[in-house]
């Protein structure tokens, strides 16, 4: 509650308006705080990833495959085509529908690399939606 000194005399009023000046210094110092501490809550730890035993999910109609085999050649829809060429082709097989889901199938032998470079070929071309294929109901090692 502020005092004010307006006139003469001995009387002080009183000034019943809210200062809100802090309030907004304690929520800035909170907004710095929370803005320094969140990227040190994610922790990149280097780690073997493990296998899932999660039930398989509905797939397309016709679902669009693409594999990666042992040498690292691109095979799409049982044809072999040149990473060039990929994005062109899955448009044909697509219709040009980009939000439809691609689903990569991959040797166990290919590095992670490997697959990691055919999903940017696939974001590059425009098609975001990934499903990562796998046996199901494999057992998984520990």
């Amino acid at each position: 509650m502020g005092m004010t000194s307006r006139g003469t005399g001995d009387d002080l009023e009183e000034n019943h308006e809210i200062n809100v000046t802090p309030f907004i210094d304690v929520m800035l110092v909170l907004l710095i705080i929370f803005m320094v501490a969140a990227p040190l809550s994610t922790v990149d730890v280097p780690v073997d990833l493990p296998g899932s035993n999660a039930a398989p999910a509905d797939r397309a109609p016709e679902p669009v495959y693409i594999t990666v085999q042992k040498d690292l050649t691109l095979s799409l829809a049982s044809e072999t085509i040149d990473r060039a060429a990929l994005g062109a082709r899955l448009d044909v097989l697509t219709n040009g529908d980009r939000s439809q889901r691609i689903y990569l199938r991959a040797d166990e032998t290919v590095a992670y690399g490997k697959l990691m470079a055919v999903m940017n070929l696939l974001r590059a071309s425009g098609y975001l939606k990934v499903a990562l294929v796998g046996i199901e109901g494999a057992a998984v090692q520990p």
